[in-house]
C-alpha cells in the first residue's frame, strides 16, 4: 500500500508540476502579447487625437501672426511635436513584428519628415514681405493635407493592431480550451491511479477529484466565478489552489475583452438616468393638476398627450437608436408641455427636411441640448426668447442646430464648455458640461471620433449647439 501510495503521489505530483509549469508560462505570453498590443496602440492613439489639431493650430498662428508669433504660441514647438512623434513612431516600428504594420509606420515616418520641411519652409517665409498669401496657401496644400493624412495613417495602424488584438483573443480562447481539456484529462488520470490503490484511498481522493471535474465543465461552459471548496490530500489541495487561480485568470481575460462594451453601455446609462428629471415631471404634474382645477379640460388633455409623447419616446421599448421623426416628436412633446410653463418668456421652432425623418439617430440626442437651451440660455435673460431646432442632410452627414437666442457665454465659458465636451478638464455638474460631454462621447463611440457635437456661443447674443452623425437608414 506504502508503494501504491508513493506511486500515486508521483502520478499526481509530475502532472500536476507540468500543468503548472504550462499555465503559468501560458499566463505570461498572453500578458505579454496583450500588453505589448495594447501599449502600441495607446502610444499611437496619443498623437491620433491632438497632433492634427495642434500642429494645424500653431502653423495657423505662426502664418497669420508672423511678427509677433513668438509673443503668442512656442514657435519651436511645431518640429519639436514632429520630432517626439518620429521618434514614438521609430520605437513602434524597432517594435513591430508584421510587414503590415512595418509599412504603415514606415509611410507615417515618411510623412512626418515631409511635414518638417513644409513646416521649416512656411516658417522661414513667413516674415517676407508679401509671402502671407503663398504661406496661407501652403498651409492648406501642404501642412494640413499632410496632418490628414498622418491622421488617416496613424488610424490605419490602430486597426492594424486592432485586428490583430482581436486574433490574439480568438488564440487565447483556443489556449483556454486546449487547458481546460488537459486539466480534464488529467483529473481522469489521477482519478484512474487512485481506482486501483485501495477502498480507502479512493474515498479520500476521488470525491475530491469529481467535484474538480464537475468545477471544470461549469468553466468549459463559461462560468468563471466558480471555485474549487474541497481538498483531501496535499496533492489534491495544491490542484486545487493552481485550478482556481487559472480560472480567476482566465475570467479576468474574458472580462478585459468585454470592458469595451460595458464602458459604453454604462455611459449610455448615466445619460440616460440624467436626462429623466424628477423636477420635470413633478412640475408637469403639479401644472396639469392646476389646469384640472381651473377645469382647462383643453390644456389639461393636451399636456397629458404631450408627457405620454415624451415619455413613450424616452422608454422607447428599451431601443438604443429610433428615427429621426420620433426625436422630433420628442422634443416636440417637450418644448409643448414646457411652454404652458414659460409662455411669458419662450416661444419655439422645430423644423426638420423631410428627406431626414426616414433615418435613424440615437435616441435623447437632441433634448438635454433643448433642455440646455432653455434653462441656461432663455431663462437668464429678459423677455422673450426663442428656441430653434433645425435638422437637414448634407453629403452623406445629417446636421441638427440647436440655436436660442438667450443669454449666451462669454469667450471663457464658451472655452471651458468646449473642453467640457471633449473631456480635457473635469466635469462640471453644476453647469451644463456633464450632459454634453455624454452625448458627445456616445456619439464617438457609435459612430466614430469624427463625427459629435460642437458649441458656438456670444454673450447677449445666444448659443448654438450642433449635432453631426453620419446617414444610417432604419
Amino acid at each position: 500500500m506504502k508503494r501504491r501510495l508513493y506511486l500515486l503521489i508521483v502520478i499526481c505530483l509530475l502532472p500536476l508540476t507540468g500543468m503548472m509549469v504550462y499555465l503559468l508560462a501560458l499566463m505570461n505570453s498572453v500578458s505579454q502579447r496583450y500588453d505589448a498590443v495594447v501599449e502600441d496602440m495607446t502610444l499611437a492613439n496619443t498623437y491620433n487625437l491632438v497632433f492634427k489639431e495642434d500642429m494645424d493650430y500653431l502653423m495657423y498662428i505662426i502664418v497669420v501672426n508672423a511678427e509677433r508669433a513668438g509673443q503668442l504660441v512656442d514657435t519651436e514647438k511645431p518640429q519639436a511635436m514632429i520630432a517626439e512623434a518620429r521618434d514614438s513612431f521609430y520605437e513602434l516600428y524597432g517594435r513591430a513584428d508584421t510587414d503590415s504594420s512595418r509599412e504603415s509606420l514606415r509611410r507615417i515616418i515618411k510623412s512626418l519628415n515631409i511635414l518638417e520641411d513644409r513646416v521649416t519652409e512656411i516658417k522661414d517665409n513667413a516674415l517676407v514681405s508679401g509671402s502671407y498669401d503663398e504661406n496661407m496657401k501652403r498651409l492648406d496644400l501642404n501642412v494640413r493635407v499632410l496632418t490628414d493624412l498622418i491622421q488617416e495613417q496613424i488610424q490605419k495602424y490602430i486597426y492594424e493592431q486592432a485586428v490583430k488584438m482581436e486574433k490574439l483573443r480568438v488564440g487565447i480562447r483556443e489556449d483556454v480550451v486546449h487547458s481546460i481539456l488537459l486539466l480534464g484529462a488529467l483529473a481522469a488520470g489521477i482519478f484512474a491511479a487512485a481506482f486501483f490503490v485501495g477502498e480507502k484511498v479512493i474515498s479520500s481522493i476521488t470525491k475530491p477529484i469529481q467535484k474538480l471535474c464537475e468545477v471544470a465543465k461549469q468553466a468549459g461552459r463559461g462560468d468563471f466565478q466558480v471555485r474549487v471548496a474541497e481538498a483531501g490530500t496535499y496533492e489534491l489541495a495544491v490542484l486545487k489552489e493552481s485550478f482556481n487561480r487559472m480560472i480567476e485568470e482566465l475570467g479576468k481575460l474574458v472580462e478585459d475583452i468585454r470592458v469595451e462594451q460595458l464602458n459604453l453601455r454604462a455611459a449610455e446609462l448615466q445619460l440616460l438616468q440624467e436626462q429623466i428629471n424628477p423636477h420635470f415631471l413633478y412640475n408637469t404634474l403639479d401644472t396639469i393638476i392646476w389646469l384640472a382645477e381651473s377645469k382647462d379640460t383643453e390644456h389639461v388633455v393636451k399636456m397629458v398627450a404631450s408627457l405620454s409623447d415624451f415619455f413613450r419616446t424616452a422608454l422607447s421599448k428599451g431601443k438604443d437608436f429610433i428615427s429621426v421623426g420620433e426625436e422630433k416628436r420628442h422634443i416636440q412633446s417637450y418644448l409643448a408641455i414646457q411652454q404652458f410653463r414659460y409662455r411669458d418668456i419662450m416661444e419655439y421652432e422645430v423644423c426638420f427636411s423631410d428627406e431626414v425623418q426616414e433615418y435613424e439617430m440615437l435616441k435623447l440626442t437632441l433634448q438635454p441640448l433643448v433642455e440646455n437651451a432653455l434653462y441656461h440660455g432663455i431663462k437668464n435673460k429678459r423677455g422673450v426668447g426663442h428656441i430653434q431646432v433645425l435638422g437637414r442632410k448634407e453629403g452623406d452627414n445629417l446636421v441638427f442646430q440647436v440655436r436660442d437666442d438667450g443669454i449666451g457665454m462669454t469667450k471663457e465659458r464658451l472655452c471651458e464648455v468646449r473642453q467640457l465636451i471633449q473631456g480635457e478638464r473635469a466635469l462640471d455638474q453644476e453647469h451644463s458640461g456633464f450632459g454634453l460631454f455624454n452625448i458627445n462621447e456616445r456619439i464617438r463611440l457609435y459612430y466614430g471620433p469624427e463625427y459629435g457635437l460642437s458649441a458656438e456661443s456670444s454673450y447677449l447674443e445666444g448659443t448654438q449647439m450642433q449635432v453631426v452623425i453620419p446617414c444610417v437608414k432604419n
